[in-house]
Order: structure tokens, then C-alpha cells, then sequence
């Protein structure tokens, strides 16, 4: 498909998605377009590393298993519909832990992560913050954390038993971030996070 006349006032699927043969990075938010920023900075990617080493060691040899982005995380108002057609919500978390292995496949995961990790800069903050927040509490991810690497903070975010995002706090420091979907068994290190 010619992706130089998409229309951003159009809806699309992820079947359309597919057919997106471009390097330009789009997320579709209930079908509709947000391009993405073409490359994170050199300190989101550090970020980025250091959260993705010290999940992956603690889930080494676990059921659960952790992604990095570029990464489709397809949302469906069906969510056992495997219809390329019905889905209109496909993001991109910089991070994200799936549990129920069912959900991956060569293409991302279909459903809800149980945790997502989103890593904000000041051009995507508000998408992070709101939009997001809100597609990821609608479809039931059980905890979410938003860092600023501006502030070196962390907020956490875990999902109540009416399905609505509960603040759960606003670390710094050398703080320890007990992770709620394993019960505080890991806890992230912030001195970890936020090191160069």
C-alpha cells in the first residue's frame, strides 16, 4: 500500500496495518493513526537495556517472559479473535511482560501483557500518561509503570479488582520497586535503572 496518502482521518485494522511497507513507525489507537518518533535518544535506550536485563534475569527460567519495542501488542474488543480485521489497536510498549505464552506469536502478542513499562520523553509524555494509561486499563494489563528519565522517576500503576488503575507510588533514589504481578519477589533497584 502507498503509505505516503494515509489518511489519518480514516480508521484502519491491523489487517491495513500489515500492509504498511515503510520504515515509519504508527501505532493505531482505535484504528486511528499516531506516528511515532522515528528513533528513542541514546538515554531511553539505556533505560530501556537496563529494565530489560534485570527482568530478563530474574525470569530466566520462568513462564513469563519480557519484550522490547518494536513490538506489536494487538488490543481487540474480541480478545479470543484472531481476525486481523476486528483488531484496531495495535501499540508499541518500550517494554512489556507477558505470562500466558499463548498470547505471543511471530508477530507480538495478541491481549493484554500483564505489565507494561512505558519510558517517557517530553514529546510523547501526554500519549504515555493519558492515552495509553487509558487503552491499557480498558483492556485489563494488571500493572503499569511510566518512567521519566528527566526526573529519574518511576510511577506505578497496578489494576484493582474493578479493573481501574490504582496509584501504587512515585519512586527515586535508590528506591526498590517491589513488581506487584510477582508478589514483590523482584524488586527493581532504581540505582540499577537510572545508572548510565
Amino acid at each position: 500500500m502507498d503509505t505516503a496518502n494515509l489518511d489519518l482521518n480514516k480508521r484502519y485494522s491491523y489487517a491495513d496495518y500489515l500492509t504498511w511497507m515503510d520504515d515509519v513507525r504508527r501505532e493505531l489507537y482505535d484504528g486511528f493513526i499516531k506516528l511515532m518518533t522515528p528513533a528513542p535518544s541514546s538515554r531511553h535506550q539505556e533505560l530501556s537495556t537496563n529494565l530489560v536485563s534485570i527482568c530478563w534475569n530474574f525470569l530466566r527460567n520462568k513462564q513469563c517472559k519480557i519484550y522490547h519495542a518494536p513490538s506489536d501488542v494487538r488490543f481487540s474488543k474480541n480478545r479470543k479473535s484472531l481476525d486481523d480485521k476486528l483488531v484496531y489497536t495495535v501499540l508499541q510498549p518500550d517494554l512489556y511482560i507477558v505470562c500466558d505464552l499463548s498470547k505471543i506469536d511471530d508477530r507480538g502478542c495478541l491481549g493484554a501483557p500483564d505489565m507494561i513499562i512505558e519510558i517517557i520523553s517530553p514529546k510523547n509524555s501526554q500519549r504515555d500518561t493519558r492515552d495509553k494509561f487509558e487503552i491499557y486499563q480498558e483492556y485489563g494489563v494488571r500493572e503499569y509503570w511510566i518512567v521519566s528519565p528527566n526526573d529519574e522517576t518511576v510511577n506505578v500503576f497496578v489494576l484493582d479488582e474493578n479493573g481501574k488503575f490504582q496509584f501504587r507510588g512515585l519512586h527515586a533514589g535508590d528506591d526498590k520497586i517491589p513488581v506487584h504481578i510477582f508478589n514483590g519477589e523482584l524488586k527493581v533497584d532504581l540505582t540499577e535503572v537510572f545508572t548510565p
